[in-house]
């Protein structure tokens, strides 16, 4: 196994550059071209590159008129749309720092992030967003100003910096450089109060200029994306900088319930997607085939669509393979396709792991998810399968410029100029993830001979047993949840003489398995926790899981919960991931229950 692997990198972030850059040479070089397209009473609205630009002004000067100065920090709190781009270039024209909040966070969240950072003022989407700020004030006393994007927040900003001089916003961005605080980003984290992780132009400009060119395939002239993950996550907004940086069309979706409908107007050519989602649209696809009486088909052509894929790392698919493909692709894959409008044949993936079959299927039925990995604190990729590196099963190898070396115990570290400064107002912090050059991940991984690398879990995450047994818990995990009917699945057994699971139904799958299994309609998880039936299902998840595991790492009990985790409840950070203390702590019981 090799330790350590890196890549020369293949841009360098020039002195005196930040992220508006990106912003003032395309409305320069190329000011008819569609940057954005924003939605309007009758579809889409073209934004060009020049429009964009003299909005991201007005908004700038409106922030300088209202007393903003260079390096202040301004939450911004809103649902993925037009707006949030916007204002996050403005305020790093404007010389300052943009502080992104969940728009699902609590007073609570929301006290923190804007108190630790000692935000001047916040851009919220709704009232609701305003209300929430507001009972929190009186504990901000650096907050002095609240714009509220629903109640023309930019157009009062754009009124507000009308007697403000443009030269003003050159000046500020002329003083701004890469070893300038671009963004202070607050980890969800499974534990504790969020830390402030802080980013400079030079980190996310290195991240971009080195990423971006290695996906050409996706980052191309006429591509377009709709993005729809919270643009408070790191992942999401790395493809807003590298849509503006690489000048490919973005739009936004903010209501994932309209998300079908929006994919199908808009048409993107790529998406980006945690793997929660590509799991959805696996069984969902599969679900309505079964339950419209074409089972057989579907999981014929899902077999033949991971054969296909799985022969493009082996030479290629034989002539009855390829037949038997081109059928398919008329019955099943051409409508899964078409689900995403039709002209999307990329995907990225990130955030948790995917899982080799998943990807399997979805590049053999022509959509290619490129998998990758890196954290808040990374800006965020740091390895991924790239147009002309793939590995499916891995996170692909370090990007260019980035290293990747795994320590002696297993852990992950990485350096690079994309690894982030420091936690702000927190050098205790920064001392334990910041040592020998290098960021101390947590996460648990492997790289092959060909530097492909592989996560294998979260360090502190690792279960020991009673016999002391290490357990990584992703591994079985990942397979469990891969079954159409689970949501969320949780191992358990630190301390204990073997290892169990809880496990949560999928509310969406549940309903249809009623219905084919003859259970009442008003039927809830916990009436048919013990049901032989279902139970039946879930011990089936389980044994596919310990396949992949030895005999003293598997999965001995399970329980199923009465209700899904969600991020409202407190078990799943915004980015779902699982909240392990929370878990163990309110369902206790149930877990106690597995060892009696």
């Amino acid at each position: 196994m090799v330790r350590e692997f890196a890549q020369p990198a293949v841009y360098t972030v020039p002195d005196g550059a930040d992220l508006t850059d990106m912003v003032w040479s395309a409305a320069d070089e190329v000011p008819e071209k569609v940057t954005f397209r924003r939605p309007s009473g009758s579809g889409w609205a073209d934004v060009t590159a020049a429009q964009f630009r003299s909005e991201v002004i007005g908004v700038a000067k409106g922030l300088i008129a209202s007393g903003v100065q260079p390096g202040d920090r301004i939450g911004l709190m809103a649902r993925t749309r037009y707006e949030w781009t916007l204002v996050d270039y403005a305020i790093w024209s404007a010389g300052a720092v943009t502080v992104p909040i969940y728009e699902t966070s609590s007073a609570e969240q929301v006290q923190w992030i804007l108190g630790d950072s000692g935000a001047v003022g916040v851009v919220v989407e709704s009232s609701g967003h305003q209300s929430l700020v507001e009972s929190v004030r009186s504990d901000l006393p650096d907050l002095r100003r609240i714009w509220q994007i629903d109640a023309d927040a930019v157009g009062l900003l754009t009124a507000d910096g009308a007697s403000v001089d443009d030269a003003q916003i050159e000046e500020r961005r002329a003083a701004l450089g890469p070893a300038d605080t671009a963004t202070i980003i607050y980890t969800s984290g499974t534990t504790g109060r969020p830390k402030g992780c802080v980013l400079t132009h030079k980190n996310l400009l290195f991240e971009v200029g080195n990423a971006i060119p290695s996906l050409p395939s996706m980052f191309r002239e006429g591509a377009s994306t709709l993005l729809f993950l919270p643009l408070a996550h790191a992942f999401a907004r790395l493809i807003q900088l590298g849509a503006v940086y690489s000048r490919v069309t973005l739009g936004h979706a903010p209501d994932i319930k309209n998300l079908m409908g929006d994919l199908q107007e808009f048409r993107p050519t790529f998406v980006l997607a945690v793997p929660r989602v590509f799991e959805k649209v696996y069984n969902g696809a599969k679900q309505k085939a079964h339950a419209e009486g074409k089972g057989a088909i579907f999981d014929r052509a899902d077999r033949v669509a991971v054969a296909y894929s799985e022969s493009l790392d082996s030479g290629g698919p034989g002539l009855l393979l390829k037949a038997q493909h081109a059928l398919f692709d008329k019955l099943v894959y051409g409508k899964l396709r078409g689900a995403l409008g039709g002209a999307c044949t990329h995907a990225i993936s990130g955030g948790a792991p995917l899982g080799a079959r998943l990807a399997h299927f979805f590049r053999g039925i022509g959509l290619w998810v490129s998998e990758g990995y890196g954290l808040t604190e990374t800006s965020p990729a740091t390895a991924a399968n790239v147009d002309n590196a793939v590995k499916l099963g891995t996170v692909g190898r370090p990007l260019p410029g980035m290293t990747v070396r795994i320590a002696d115990d297993g852990e992950v570290l990485i350096a690079g100029d994309h690894v982030f400064a420091e936690y702000w107002h927190n050098p205790e912090a920064t001392a334990v993830a910041l040592k020998d050059g290098f960021f101390h991940t947590g996460d648990l991984g492997a790289l092959d001979d060909d530097g492909f690398l592989t996560i294998t879990g979260r360090k502190k995450e690792l279960i020991v047993t009673a016999a002391g047994k290490n357990v990584a818990p992703a591994v079985l995990e990942d397979r469990i949840r891969a079954h159409a009917l689970v949501s969320q699945a949780m191992v358990v057994g630190d301390g204990k003489p073997f290892i169990g699971c809880v496990v949560t139904i999928d509310p969406d799958a549940f309903g249809p398995w009623k219905a084919k299994h003859d259970k009442p309609a008003d039927a809830t998880v916990g009436d048919l926790a013990n049901d032989p039936d279902l139970r039946s299902e879930i011990q089936a998840a389980v044994d596919d899981a310990n396949q992949a595991v030895s005999r003293a790492e598997a999965v001995k009990v399970f329980r199923i919960l009465p209700r899904d985790f969600t991020e409202e409840t407190g078990e799943l950070t915004p980015s779902l991931k699982l909240k392990r203390a929370v878990v163990e702590k309110e369902y206790a019981d149930e877990i106690a229950a597995i060892y009696t």
